[in-house]
């Protein structure tokens, strides 16, 4: 993730980021599964880690460590057969694990969102022993995994392969309260002020926070607080003459995003 930089900034899961590098920094079972519903943030923290160490915040044991994405719906994308995951994932899944092992330079930690999908390949492909290709390398120590899924998906593709699944040590994530989320906003405010030219006060963030708790009950926050304000921000920008973020433009994205009229949002 070298990208990381460039991200917002992550607040209010210092807790669940510093557990994460907590299990990076032991020896054998070094993988994480973070579970939680969607829109919680569950990704975000995999960005928190790469920010924590491109900003010399974790160990030296962690110092340079490479965060890799593993998109597992591409990988498994036209597989056919076994051969045809196994070909693509193991020169992967190998090749990182013996530079570990090796110690050739900082750990290469593998971030695998989603990571029910590995499972839902295998079975696509007429081969559900994913726990046979991956426990040898999860066994060893050798490999680092930052994974996230829904508790739901965690217990229906995840738990059933237990060689896999004890070798994660978990840590659920729960829907940020209100409070929590407005600290978010408010935390990634400047990067929306300066990609729109516009001013966001902190009483738009608690209004934002407020109505999209009252009018968009089918999703979470903080995903469902930021997007709102992001499309707000673009309502007041396409409004035009706007530089505050305003309550109509705010009552507009909330409407849109909960699929109601802008004048029953109050």
């Amino acid at each position: 993730m070298d990208r990381a930089g460039r991200f917002d900034p992550i607040s209010g899961r210092d807790d669940e980021i510093n557990q994460m590098v907590l299990i990076l920094l032991q020896r054998l079972r070094k993988n994480v599964l973070i579970m939680g519903p969607a829109g919680t943030g569950k990704t975000a923290l995999f960005t928190g880690v790469a920010q924590a160490i491109n900003q010399n915040k974790v160990p030296p044991m962690l110092a340079g460590a490479r965060l890799i994405e593993l998109e597992m719906s591409m990988i498994g994308a036209g597989s056919a057969s076994r051969a045809d995951l196994e070909g693509r994932l193991i020169p992967i899944i190998k090749g990182v694990a013996e530079r570990n092992a090796a110690r050739q330079g900082p750990p290469i930690i593998f971030c695998i969102d989603e990571v029910h999908q590995l499972m839902l390949a295998f079975k696509a492909s007429s081969y559900a022993g994913v726990a046979d290709l991956m426990k040898p390398y999860l066994t060893a120590g050798d490999l680092y995994v930052l994974a996230a899924t829904t508790r739901e998906e965690y217990e229906d593709y995840v738990r059933v392969e237990p060689a896999i699944d004890r070798r994660f040590q978990k840590i659920a994530l729960r829907t940020p309260d209100l409070a929590m989320t407005e600290t978010i906003l408010l935390n990634m405010k400047p990067g929306f002020e300066e990609h729109f030219g516009l001013t966001i006060t902190p009483e738009a963030v608690a209004r934002i926070v407020k109505l999209t708790d009252r009018y968009i009950r089918n999703r979470n926050n903080p995903d469902k607080s930021i997007l709102a304000m992001d499309f707000a921000c673009a309502v007041a920008v396409k409004r035009g003459g706007q530089k505050t973020l305003d309550d109509k433009s705010i009552e507009i994205a909330v409407g849109a995003e909960a699929g109601i009229h802008a004048s029953a949002v109050k």
